[in-house]
C-alpha cells in the first residue's frame, strides 16, 4: 500500500499563477494525484486546520492569510509520500530552503510559501480527512495509457 498525504497549493500561488509548476514538480517526482478541489476556506474553517499553532505569533496571521483567496488541495499518494513531498517544497523559511525547491523559487517569506504538506502520517490522516470523505478520493490506473 502507498501513503497518503495532503498539499495545499497557497493563495499566493495562485495569484503567482504557478499552480502547474507544483503540480508538475510533484508529477515528475513519480507522485500521483489523488483527489483535487479548489477551496475558499473561511476564517473559521482556516483557524480550525491549523488549530494546532493556536497561540502561536504567526497562528493569526496565518489564518487570515489561508482565508483570503481560494487554495487548491489535493490528496496524493507515492511510496514515502509524505517526506518526498516535504523534500520537494523545501524548508518553510524560503532562506533556508535548498537551491531547486518549490519555496526557494517562489516562496516570499514564511507565510507567503506557496505550498502546505503534511508532516507525519497523523497529520496527513488527520488534514485529509479535514477536506475530503474518503469516496472523494479516487484510485485509478495509468495501465491503459502506458501501452
Amino acid at each position: 500500500m502507498t501513503d497518503r498525504t495532503l498539499v495545499i497549493i497557497k493563495p499566493d500561488a495562485l495569484c503567482q499563477r504557478i499552480v502547474g509548476n507544483v503540480v508538475s514538480r510533484l508529477e515528475q517526482d513519480g507522485l500521483r494525484l489523488i483527489a483535487a478541489r479548489l477551496v475558499l476556506m473561511s476564517e473559521n474553517q482556516a483557524s480550525e486546520f491549523y488549530s494546532c499553532h493556536k497561540g502561536k505569533d504567526f497562528y493569526e496571521p496565518l489564518v487570515k492569510f489561508m482565508s483570503s483567496n481560494p487554495c487548491l488541495v489535493m490528496v496524493w499518494e507515492g511510496e514515502n509520500v509524505i517526506d518526498r513531498v516535504r523534500e520537494i517544497a523545501g524548508a518553510t523559511d524560503p532562506v533556508e530552503a535548498k537551491d531547486g525547491t518549490i519555496r526557494r523559487q517562489f516562496a516570499r517569506d514564511n507565510r507567503h510559501n506557496v505550498i502546505h504538506a503534511s508532516d507525519s502520517p497523523a497529520t496527513a490522516s488527520r488534514e485529509i480527512s479535514f477536506f475530503f470523505k474518503e469516496k472523494e478520493i479516487y484510485q485509478w490506473s495509468e495501465k491503459e495509457y502506458r501501452k
